[in-house]
């Protein structure tokens, strides 16, 4: 029996359509805070089961019966983030799981600019730690982000960000989603760490190509770290502003840049590349 937590976030929802498009619902299990914001899986013949991050005791009882479990990694930060996490493994431990699947980021580091991926640095080490069976899949930065970056680069013709030449491999969310689905009811994932996204990376000039059409050239600014900072923490609370500046000097010093085919192997196919998904927009 497969288990998901956080199933009720855009990620998990998307892993679960394709998984109930590869095995029985009567296979799956959700761990959600709210089961009613996904009564339409409990429909389909998903197993709902109440859990918090908070309450250890909550997921001993929602992973009874799981062989695996996929944790979708909290969306608070920091130490809170990684005790709710650390509650999760060892509920799973007590629970008698056997292999765990992680959402994790590139190059995650106890020092990395980018600072969520500290939580998941001391998440991974935890997992390990447990001596549980693991599969860790670093995914690398939403395409689905670009166009909060991208802003109206399009109509100005400027695209302004501190990313230095630096490049990302881009990936679209749902095929993260089809990539752990077809991970998850497959073998030969025991104790592996996957970086996760395009196999190739692009620069923010690259992105400035793409955006230029019918005769309208987009320019790439690369502006300092510092100024865009400040206009951050004029809209964004500080927290989040550090961790988007943060994630700015990642990509300029290639903390994202790590192509793989990894992605393209449990796909069977290639990623969606830049250039399509500019064309969806």
């Amino acid at each position: 029996m497969i288990a998901i937590t956080g199933a009720s976030g855009h990620l998990g929802k998307a892993i679960l359509e394709f998984l109930l498009s590869k095995t029985n619902p009567e296979s799956l299990v959700t761990i959600v805070r709210d089961p009613q914001k996904i009564a339409e899986f409990a429909d389909k013949g998903v197993a709902v089961r109440q859990g918090d991050y908070e309450d250890q005791t909550s997921f001993v009882t929602g992973l009874a019966g799981v062989d695996t479990l996929l944790l979708i990694s909290s969306a608070v930060l920091g130490d809170d983030r990684v005790r709710q996490h650390s509650n999760v493994i060892n509920a799973a431990k007590e629970a008698g799981v056997k292999h765990i699947f992680y959402t994790s980021a590139p190059n995650p580091s106890p020092n990395a600019l980018f600072t969520p991926a500290i939580d998941h640095f001391r998440t991974e080490n935890l997992i390990i730690e447990s001596g549980l069976t693991y599969t860790f899949f670093r995914n690398n930065l939403y395409l689905d982000v670009l166009p909060m970056v991208i802003g109206d680069a399009a109509q100005s013709g400027k695209l302004y960000y501190p990313a230095g030449e630096g490049k990302v491999n881009f990936v679209l969310r749902t095929d993260i989603a089809e990539g752990l689905a077809n991970a998850l009811t497959t073998e030969g994932h025991e104790n592996k760490v996957y970086d996760i996204g395009a196999p190739t990376a692009l620069s923010f000039s690259d992105i400035a190509n793409g955006l230029s059409h019918n005769g309208t050239t987009v320019e790439y600014v690369d502006i300092p770290g510092s100024a865009y900072e400040a206009e951050l923490v004029k809209h964004l609370p500080p927290v989040a502003a550090k961790i988007y500046a943060g994630m700015a000097e990642g990509i300029k010093q290639n903390d994202f840049n790590v192509p793989s085919p990894t992605l393209e192997k449990l796909l069977g196919r290639t990623p969606v590349r830049l250039d399509a998904y500019l064309k969806s927009l």
